[in-house]
């Protein structure tokens, strides 16, 4: 219902980001005016869903269907559907004998544009771990504690009740970047909580968080036994019942993300099947026929994501049967975006930033090399003054320092490139640089 006063709102865009909306003619009658409202103000550009704070349930945040359920004053959560994972490299300021330039990594936004599904992840594991937000009676607590221990070092004495929000709260946090954490990960959670809420620490202990480390890893094992019981697939892969008799064993074929995969075992997206998803295979390997047909490809392989990593994790096909079966990843593009699904990282981004900022190295290195190598590298090492050409050059120049033949590589890859034009518009994935590069 729409109120004729002021209404002012608690916006909650992130964990460390909140913020106060003013509403000079009320709260909205529609819902759909309340988040262009949101939107506007707060400059946010994506799709949007709202949560408000029900005081009826302890403070939870439940979906907003209706501005009738808000009231000044309240309290509302904005989540963001659309992910975006940003690959930001700093600026690198690089000097040679010969010229003075700046090398300026790329800073791009990648948008990861993949269907729904309830145990995909987008983050990798991160610096500083996030503690959440609790619920608004430990809140409470938690400020007075910290007050005290601040003041008079005092710590908080908590009840069984609380120890298990902050336990619940935290594990769920945890799970989202990880569902089977090391040791090490439950140490850097450890130090972040009393980190934020000093008045936590145990006095016992040599580093003031060892029993919370330990509480940590006993409750993240109760947590993956509840969801597995659930049916989540990337726990229940390791069940005795998902494996063959000769392989029933509690120790062995244990299936779990291993180099920093984010998502190693992702269920399907909400309301697909194996057969639905084995009928979108099937029309790929017509569609990667077709010319101009970029945006179908795109589309449905970002929909056979968990399809496809299911396949790899229980059948662990060969290569060649891959291929046959999956023949649009082995183009440049969809190579990046399913390491971007996979690792939450973008490769290509990564590499040329890493790139720029040792690119100066590297050219000192190839130039103190002599004899026919230098000569070969001369002419190309001074061609760096624009960014792209930069790269492609120290590259080229890295291939002959390494003592391969560079034409040669260049020329069949050059070869495969173009024997790949029927994929998809393969100029869109690289400059007219790119073709200067090959000419060099």
């Amino acid at each position: 219902m729409a109120h004729s006063t002021t209404a002012r709102l608690k916006v909650i865009l992130g964990d460390n980001n909140i913020e106060k909306l003013t509403l000079p003619n009320g709260i909205p009658e529609s819902l759909d005016d309340l988040i262009g409202t949101i939107r506007s103000t707060f400059g946010l550009k994506c799709s949007l869903k709202l949560q408000y704070m029900d005081q009826d349930f302890g403070n939870d945040f439940f979906n907003l269907n209706s501005t009738a359920e808000l009231q000044d004053l309240g309290t509302i959560k904005v989540i963001q559907q659309t992910t975006l994972i940003s690959a930001t490299a700093s600026s690198a300021s690089v000097s040679s004998e010969s010229d003075d330039c700046v090398s300026l990594a790329s800073n791009d936004t990648i948008l990861l544009s993949s269907p729904e599904s309830l145990s995909s992840r987008t983050k990798q594991w991160p610096e500083e771990f996030p503690i959440p937000q609790f619920s608004y009676d430990t809140e409470l607590q938690l400020v007075k504690g910290n007050s005290e221990c601040q003041v008079g070092n005092k710590l908080l004495t908590l009840s069984s009740r609380i120890k298990s929000d902050i336990l619940n709260r935290v594990v769920e946090e945890i799970y989202r970047y990880k569902a089977y954490p090391e040791d090490a990960h439950f140490c850097t959670v450890a130090e972040a909580l009393i980190k934020k809420h000093p008045c936590l620490k145990e006095p016992g202990s040599f580093n003031g968080c060892y029993g919370w480390k330990q509480r940590l890893k006993y409750k993240m094992g109760n947590y993956r036994t509840q969801l597995k019981v659930l049916g989540c697939p990337e726990l229940s892969v390791n069940s005795l019942r998902s494996k063959s008799t000769m392989d029933a064993f509690p120790a062995k074929k244990v299936k779990r993300p291993k180099r920093a995969k984010a998502n190693f075992y992702p269920s399907f997206p909400t309301g697909e099947t194996q057969d639905s998803m084995e009928k979108e295979r099937i029309e790929l390997l017509t569609d990667v026929k077709m010319r101009n047909n970029e945006r179908v490809i795109t589309d449905k392989m970002a929909c056979t994501f968990a399809y496809r990593r299911q396949e790899v994790v229980n059948q662990e096909p060969s290569i060649q049967d891959f291929k046959d079966r999956w023949p649009a990843l082995f183009h440049q593009k969809e190579i990046d975006t399913e390491f971007l699904r996979l690792m939450a990282v973008p490769l290509e981004d990564m590499f040329f930033a890493q790139l720029d900022i040792h690119s100066s190295q590297l050219i000192r290195v190839i130039r103190a090399k002599g004899g026919s190598t230098r000569q070969k590298n001369a002419d190309i090492l001074d061609q760096t003054e624009d960014i792209h050409l930069r790269r492609e050059c120290v590259l080229k120049a890295l291939i002959i320092f390494l003592g391969e033949d560079a034409d040669d590589l260049i020329k069949e890859y050059r070869v495969r490139f173009y024997s790949n034009l029927h994929f998809s518009s393969s100029h869109h994935f690289y400059p007219v640089k790119h073709r200067q590069f090959c000419q060099l």
